[in-house]
C-alpha cells in the first residue's frame, strides 16, 4: 500500500480488492490484449484460406500461448516502454508481439500480428474477458458469501418475534428471519441474472464491414471465422452488426443488474443500523478496537456504514458508465475508452461493500431479551388483528372503536384483555385474542423463511 495513492482502492483497501486487479488493472488489459492477439494469429494459422499464415507446430503454438501463460510484471513493463515510443496503447501490444517471436520459427509470420484488425477489435474482446472473469471468479463468489450468511441469519431467526416499524412507527410484528429472508429472496434474484450475464464481443475491423478483409481474401466467410474466434475459442457471445465499437449495450445491462443488487445491500445495510440502534441486535466486542477517540463505550455499526458509503460511489460510477458507454457519435469517438478504464474502480467499490456488510453481518448477534422488551411494551399492535375479528362479527365501525382506544394512547395488556371481554363475539374468537401477544402476533412469518433458495 502506499500512502500516496490517489484512490482508496489502492491505498487504504487493496488488501480488500487486491485480487480483482488480475482481472481490472493496466496489467491485465494488456494481458488480455495479449490473449486476444494469440488466438487470432492461431485461429488465421487454422484456416488454409488464409494462405498468407502457415499452420503452426504444436510447440509453436505453446510458445505463443507462453506470452500469456508466463505474462509478469516485467513483460508488462516492457509493453508500457513501447508505448512511450507510439502513443499507442494496442500498437504497443502488436510490438511487443513482434518483438518476442524475433529469432523464432514464428519470425516469418511477424506482419501477421494484427492482421486487418482495428484497435478495438482487440479492446472488446479484452474487456469483455476482463468483465466475465472479474465478476465470475472473484464479484459473484462474494456476493454469494454475504447471501448466504443472511440465509443463514434467516433460517436461525426465522420464528423469532420482532416490532415491525412501518413510518418509524411500531407496526404489526413480523420474525428477524422473515425480514432477513426478503433481502435474501431480492439478492438471490438479481444474483441470478448476473450469473447469467451476456458477455458480447465484434471482430470485424475498422467500422464493422470487413472491408480490408473481404478486399485481402475475398472468398474467405469472414463472419464465420469471426463468430469461430469468439465463440468458440475465447467463450463470448458474436455480435455480428456494429459500427467501430461493440456498442456496450450488454454492459450497460450488466451494470444495471451490479446496481440492483449493491441497492438491495444498501436497503439492507440501512436496515441493519437500525436494528443496531433499536437494540434488535447488539456488536461483538472487539477488545483491541476503538469505537470513538473520546467516548470509551461507543461500539459503533461502522462496517454498515462503510458498506453504505462504498455502494453510493460503485453505484454511481455503474450509472456513468451504464449511460455513457451506450452512446457514441457516428461510428465511434474515444469517449468510451476512457470511460472503460474506470470498470475496476466501480466493479471495486461494489466488491468492498459487500465486504464490509458481510463482516458487520458477522459481527452482530440477536438480542432477544430487547425484542421481547419491545414487544411486551406494544400490546396497541393488536388493534389490527381485534378489529379484524370484530369485523367479521358484522360489529360496527370496529376501525373506528380500536382507533379511539389505541391511537396515541399508552395501552396495557390488562387495558387490551379488558376491552376484549366486553365484546360480544364466538367464545372461540373471544378465547384466541385474550390468548394472543404481541409475540405471538405473527402470522406466517416463521413459515414464509422457507422461500428462500437454500
Amino acid at each position: 500500500m502506499s500512502l500516496r495513492s490517489l484512490s482508496p482502492l489502492d491505498g487504504r483497501y487493496v488488501d480488500q480488492v487486491k485480487l480483482l486487479s488480475a482481472y481490472f488493472s493496466e496489467w491485465a488489459l494488456i494481458k488480455y490484449r495479449i490473449y486476444v492477439e494469440v488466438e487470432w494469429l492461431i485461429t488465421m494459422a487454422e484456416r488454409p484460406e488464409i494462405t498468407h499464415v502457415r499452420s503452426f507446430t504444436a510447440d509453436e503454438t505453446e510458445q505463443l500461448r507462453s506470452l500469456v501463460i508466463d505474462f509478469d510484471d516485467e513483460q508488462a513493463q516492457q509493453v508500457k516502454d513501447i508505448e512511450k515510443t507510439t502513443r499507442h496503447d494496442v500498437k504497443a501490444v502488436e510490438y511487443y508481439i513482434k518483438e518476442r517471436i524475433k529469432d523464432t520459427s514464428l519470425e516469418e509470420i511477424s506482419e501477421s500480428v494484427h492482421f486487418c484488425c482495428t484497435s478495438e477489435d482487440i479492446n472488446n474482446l479484452a474487456y469483455a474477458l476482463m468483465l466475465r472473469d472479474g465478476i465470475q471468479q472473484e464479484w459473484l463468489p462474494q456476493a454469494q458469501t454475504l447471501v448466504d450468511a443472511v440465509a443463514d441469519l434467516a433460517g436461525n431467526t426465522a420464528d423469532l418475534p420482532m416490532m415491525s416499524h412501518t413510518h418509524g412507527q411500531p407496526a404489526t410484528p413480523s420474525t428477524v428471519g422473515k425480514e432477513m429472508a426478503v433481502f435474501v429472496a431480492r439478492w438471490q434474484r438479481q444474483y441470478s441474472q448476473i450469473e447469467q450475464a451476456e458477455y458480447m464481443g465484434k471482430f470485424n475491423g475498422a467500422v464493422g464491414n470487413y472491408n480490408a478483409h473481404v478486399v485481402t481474401y475475398p472468398d474467405v466467410p469472414w463472419e464465420a471465422v469471426a463468430r469461430h474466434l469468439i465463440e468458440d475459442r475465447i467463450g463470448l457471445t458474436f455480435n455480428p452488426l456494429t459500427t467501430q465499437i461493440e456498442p456496450h449495450d450488454y454492459m450497460a445491462e450488466l451494470f444495471h443488474m451490479l446496481m440492483r443488487f449493491n441497492t438491495i445491500l444498501l436497503d439492507f445495510d440501512r436496515d441493519m443500523w437500525s436494528y443496531i440502534s433499536l437494540g434488535y441486535f447488539r456488536q461483538k466486542v472487539i477488545k483491541t478496537e476503538v469505537g470513538s477517540s473520546i467516548m470509551p463505550h461507543k461500539v459503533n455499526p461502522i462496517d454498515f456504514e462503510n458498506s453504505e458509503a462504498n455502494v453510493g460511489v460503485g453505484n454511481a460510477l455503474l450509472d456513468h458508465l451504464a449511460s455513457k458507454l451506450q452512446a457514441s457519435r457516428q461510428q465511434r469517438d474515444l469517449t468510451d475508452s476512457s470511460a472503460l478504464r474506470n470498470i475496476g474502480a466501480a466493479i471495486g467499490h461494489s466488491l468492498l461493500a459487500i465486504q464490509s456488510s458481510l463482516r458487520g453481518v458477522g459481527r452482530v448477534e440477536v438480542d432477544e431479551e430487547s425484542l421481547k422488551r419491545n414487544l411486551d411494551d406494544a400490546w396497541e399492535v393488536l388493534a389490527e388483528a381485534i378489529q379484524m375479528v370484530m369485523r367479521k362479527a358484522g360489529h360496527n365501525n370496529p376501525y373506528e372503536q380500536m382507533k379511539a382506544l389505541t391511537r396515541g394512547q399508552a395501552i396495557t395488556q390488562e387495558t387490551m384483555e379488558a376491552f376484549i371481554r366486553d365484546l360480544d363475539l364466538p367464545d372461540a374468537d373471544k378465547i384466541r385474542l385474550l390468548s394472543l401477544t404481541p409475540s405471538a402476533y405473527i402470522g406466517l412469518a416463521a413459515e414464509l423463511v422457507r422461500h428462500i433458495e437454500s
